[in-house]
C-alpha cells in the first residue's frame, strides 16, 4: 500500500504541473503553412514503422536470452513504449525540440504539447503537422531507450530499470537530441551531420549500456558457463522487423515523400545487405561456421552504421559502409569483448556503440552535397574539416553518455536495489520480477509442470524431468 500511495502522489503532482499547460491556448500562427498530404501520410507511416521497431527489438533481444529471462527482456523493450511516450508528450519533446535556451536545451514552452498542434512548424518541417513531427520523433526516443537494455539483460531489477529509463531519457537523450537536431542546438550549429541518429540514438545507447553493464557486474556464470540463446527463430523475426521498420527510421527522416527519402531508403537496404554478407563471411573464416545469429547481427550492424549517413551518401559509399560495419562490429563482439572481459549481454555496445561510431565517421568521409545540398561534403569530396567535426560530435556523445549514465546509476543505487541477487538470477527474472513464465513446460508423461530452476513437482518422472528441464 505504501508503494501505491507513493505512485498515486507522484501522479497527482504530475497532473498539477502539466494539466494547466494542456488547457492553455497554444500559439496560433498568423498564417498557417500549407500542409502537404503526401508528406504528412509518408511521415505518419514512417512513424508507425519506427514504432514497430521496438516490438521487433523485444523479439530480437528476447530470443537471445535464456528461457528463464525471455519475458523480462521482452517486457523491458515493450514497457519503453509506454513509459517514454508519456514522458515525451508531457515534457520530453519540449526539452528536446522546444525553443532553444543557450544552445543547450529546449524550453518548457511546449510542455504537455502546448502549442504543438495540427499546423506546421516551419523550423522543423514546413509541409507536415507539428504533431506529426512530434510523434515521429517520439518513436526515436522509445527505440533508443529499448536498445540500452541489451547490454544489461538478465540481471537488472525491473523497478530500477523503469526509474533508470525515465531519468536517462530525460537527462541524456533529450539534451543530446536538442544538441544535434534541435534548432539552435550547439552540435547542430557546429555542423555535425547526423541524418537519423548515429550519435543521438546508437552511440549514446551503446555507450550507456556498456557503462551500466560494467557498473552492475557480469551475469552469474558468465565466462564459465555456457550461456546460449534460447530461441533463434524469434531473434530472426525480430531482426526482420527491425530491418523493415528501419526504412521508416531513415527514409522517414527526410520528413517528406521526396527524392531524398528514396535515396535514404535505397542506401539503407544496400548497407544492411552488405553488412549481413560481410559479418557472415568474417564469422565463417574466424569460427569455421556461418550462423543465423551472425546474419541477423550483421544486418543490424549495417542498419546502425548507415543511419547517420543515410541522407548524405550515395550508393557505392553505402556498400562500403555496410561491408566495413559487418567486419568492425563482428570483431568488437567476437574479439575485443572477450579480451576486455565485460558482459555486454546482447552486444548493444558492440553493435550500436561501435557501429554508430563507425557510421558517424563514415558520414564525415563520404557525405556529398550532390546527395543532400543541405548537408556538407566529406573528406573524399574535398572537405577534410567535416571529418574533424564528426569526431567532435562522436567524442561529445561518448563522454556525455558515459558520465551521465554513471551518475544516474549511482543515484538510483542509493535508493533501491539495481541488480537482482544471486538466487533471483539463478531462478530467472521472469518468475521473480513478473510472476510469469514464457513457456509452460510439462513432463509429457505425468503432465506436471517443470520448474524453470530445475525442480519438478513430486509426481513428475524424475529421469524425464532431468532431460527436459532448462538450465
Amino acid at each position: 500500500m505504501k508503494k501505491l500511495w507513493t505512485i498515486f502522489t507522484l501522479c497527482l503532482l504530475l497532473m498539477a504541473i502539466f494539466v494547466p499547460a494542456a488547457f492553455a491556448d497554444g500559439d496560433t500562427p498568423a498564417e498557417a503553412a500549407k500542409l502537404d498530404t503526401g508528406d504528412t501520410t509518408f511521415v505518419l507511416l514512417s512513424a508507425a514503422l519506427v514504432m514497430l521497431m521496438t516490438p521487433g527489438l523485444a523479439l530480437f533481444y528476447g530470443g537471445m536470452v535464456r528461457t528463464k529471462n525471455a519475458l523480462t527482456t521482452i517486457m523491458q523493450s515493450f514497457f519503453c513504449l509506454g513509459l517514454v511516450t508519456v514522458q515525451w508528450v508531457l515534457f520530453g519533446y519540449s526539452l528536446a525540440f522546444g525553443p532553444d535556451i543557450n544552445h543547450l536545451i529546449g524550453s518548457l514552452d511546449w510542455v504537455a504539447l502546448n502549442g504543438v498542434g495540427q499546423e506546421a512548424n516551419a523550423d522543423y518541417a514546413a509541409t507536415i503537422p507539428h504533431m506529426a513531427f512530434m510523434i515521429f520523433q517520439a518513436m526515436f526516443a522509445i527505440i533508443t531507450a529499448g536498445l540500452i537494455t541489451g547490454a544489461f539483460a538478465e540481471r537488472m531489477k525491473f523497478g530500477a530499470f523503469a526509474v533508470f529509463i525515465l531519468l536517462w531519457t530525460t537527462f541524456v537523450y533529450d539534451p543530446m537530441a536538442h544538441w544535434v537536431w534541435g534548432v539552435g542546438g550547439w552540435i547542430r550549429e557546429l555542423g555535425v551531420l547526423d541524418f537519423a541518429g548515429g550519435t543521438v540514438v546508437h552511440i549514446i545507447s551503446g555507450v550507456s549500456g556498456l557503462v551500466v553493464a560494467i557498473m552492475i557486474g557480469k551475469r552469474k556464470g558468465y565466462g564459465s558457463d555456457v550461456i546460449m540463446p534460447h530461441h533463434l527463430p524469434m531473434t530472426v523475426i525480430g531482426a526482420s522487423l527491425l530491418w523493415f521498420g528501419w526504412f521508416g527510421f531513415n527514409a522517414g527522416s527526410a520528413l517528406g515523400a521526396n527524392g531524398l527519402a528514396a535515396s535514404a531508403f535505397v542506401v539503407t537496404q544496400v548497407a544492411a545487405a552488405a553488412a549481413t554478407v560481410s559479418w557472415v563471411l568474417t564469422e565463417w573464416m574466424y569460427h569455421g561456421k556461418p550462423t543465423i545469429l551472425g546474419a541477423a547481427s550483421g544486418c543490424v550492424a549495417g542498419l546502425v552504421a548507415i543511419t547517420p549517413a543515410a541522407g548524405f551518401v550515395s550508393l557505392i559509399p553505402s556498400i562500403i559502409i555496410g561491408l566495413a560495419a559487418g567486419i568492425i562490429c563482428f570483431l568488437a563482439v567476437a574479439v575485443i569483448k572477450p579480451k576486455l572481459g565485460y558482459d555486454d549481454s546482447l552486444d548493444a555496445f558492440g553493435v550500436h556503440g561501435i557501429g554508430g561510431t563507425w557510421g558517424a565517421i563514415a558520414t564525415g568521409l563520404f557525405a556529398s552535397k550532390a546527395v543532400n545540398p543541405a548537408g556538407a561534403d566529406g573528406l573524399f569530396y574535398g572537405n577534410a574539416s567535416q571529418l574533424t567535426t564528426q569526431f567532435i560530435g562522436i567524442g561529445v556523445s561518448w563522454v556525455f553518455a558515459a558520465v551521465m549514465t554513471f551518475v544516474i546509476i549511482k543515484v538510483i543505487g542509493i535508493f533501491m536495489q539495481v541488480r537482482a541477487n544471486a538466487e533471483e538470477e539463478v531462478q530467472g527474472l521472469d518468475v521473480n520480477e513478473h510472476g510469469e513464465r514464457g513457456y509452460a513446460y510439462q513432463d509429457f508423461m505425468s503432465g506436471s509442470p517443470i520448474n524453470i530452476s530445475g525442480a519438478v513437482s513430486p509426481t513428475a518422472n524424475e529421469s524425464l524431468a532431468k532431460k527436459t528441464t532448462l538450465a
